[in-house]
């Protein structure tokens, strides 16, 4: 059964309409055809006029919604199918909300990492919400090594609530791995794509976050953190999160025009879940198309500028 939003009502209202109309088509013989088609450009014609006013509160909840692609899926399509997937950290053991391993791009050889949220709740426990802990960043921080090893390109989809915030995570050294990792990849020999994909909270998306392209879907958010937090902070109620969402500034527009990132990804109109095929081919498209151009750019270079690129976020020139 389809999950809708609140603000998705219309769109809830017009599909329960033209279920019902093809249903009376194919069971009682009665020919709807001429509703069927005025229903369905009405659909079109509302699913575009309210995907194209979204406020920030609104993309923070189209950008969890629970039909959304994740991390897995985004890989198993864009490679084909041809994905080996790499586990543990060698030190503590393997993250489940941390995926990665190489996969293939018309015919490049790529290292894929994304933190995976479930998809239902058995998974959701297993994959711990997509919140990964110290020994899923030093993992992805392994295969980052291994990639710039084999002189081969990372490509990192970030969506994730956060890093896991328990005792066991900060005594095992959370903020040290996270920050470990921005040093890394920072430095990192080989290019780096990041795109995040649905959400972006604070140093857990950070962690495998560094890249010399940074790209956000269009329904996604990155912030350092999230509006409930945020309101539950300044507010002291989570009734202001909508308030906050405007405040952080989280959208991929306004991440954009900050100079936060270099590029927002458009979706399929209604959101990725809508349509997650053609979500995947726009993906892999975006994903060729930077993959061509850095791996022209020698070692020193591609180091040089994402260095540059990082240091000028929030600099200002009086």
């Amino acid at each position: 059964m389809a999950v809708y939003l609140d603000f998705e009502e219309p769109i809830k209202e017009l599909e329960e309409q033209l279920e019902k109309n093809i249903t009376l088509q194919e069971e009682k013989d009665v020919d709807t055809s001429k509703i069927v088609k005025e229903i369905e450009k009405k659909l079109k014609d509302t699913r575009k006029e309210i995907y194209s006013n979204l406020t920030a509160w609104q993309r923070v909840q189209v950008s969890r919604h629970p039909e959304r692609p994740y991390t897995l899926s985004y890989i198993k399509a864009v490679s084909g199918g041809e994905f080996i997937e790499l586990h543990g950290d060698r030190t503590v053991k393997d993250d489940k909300a941390m995926v990665g391993g190489f996969g293939s791009i018309d015919g490049q050889t790529v290292m894929f990492i994304g933190q995976q949220k479930g998809v239902n709740t058995k998974m959701r426990q297993y994959r711990n919400f997509g919140m990964a802990n110290p020994e899923g960043y030093r993992k992805a921080l392994r295969l980052m090594k291994m990639a710039e090893k084999f002189n081969k390109p990372v490509v990192c989809f970030v969506d994730t609530p956060g890093a896991f915030p328990g005792l066991e995570a900060e005594e095992r050294g959370q903020g040290e791995a996270i920050a470990r990792n921005l040093l890394e990849m920072s430095q990192l020999k080989v290019p780096i794509i990041v795109i995040i994909i649905g959400e972006g909270a604070s140093g857990g998306a950070l962690g495998i976050g560094i890249g010399d392209q940074v790209l956000m879907l269009e329904n996604t958010w990155y912030s350092v953190i999230s509006p409930e937090s945020c309101s539950s902070i300044l507010w002291r109620s989570w009734e202001f999160k909508e308030q906050a969402a405007e405040a952080l500034k989280l959208t991929a527009e306004d991440m954009l025009e900050n100079k936060l990132i270099d590029g927002v990804i458009k979706e399929p109109c209604g959101g990725a879940h809508t349509n997650p095929d053609e979500m995947f081919a726009i993906v892999k498209k975006e994903i060729s198309k930077h993959l061509t151009k850095l791996t022209k750019v020698n070692s020193e270079k591609l180091v040089e500028d994402r260095i540059e690129k990082f240091c000028a976020m929030g600099v200002i020139n009086e």
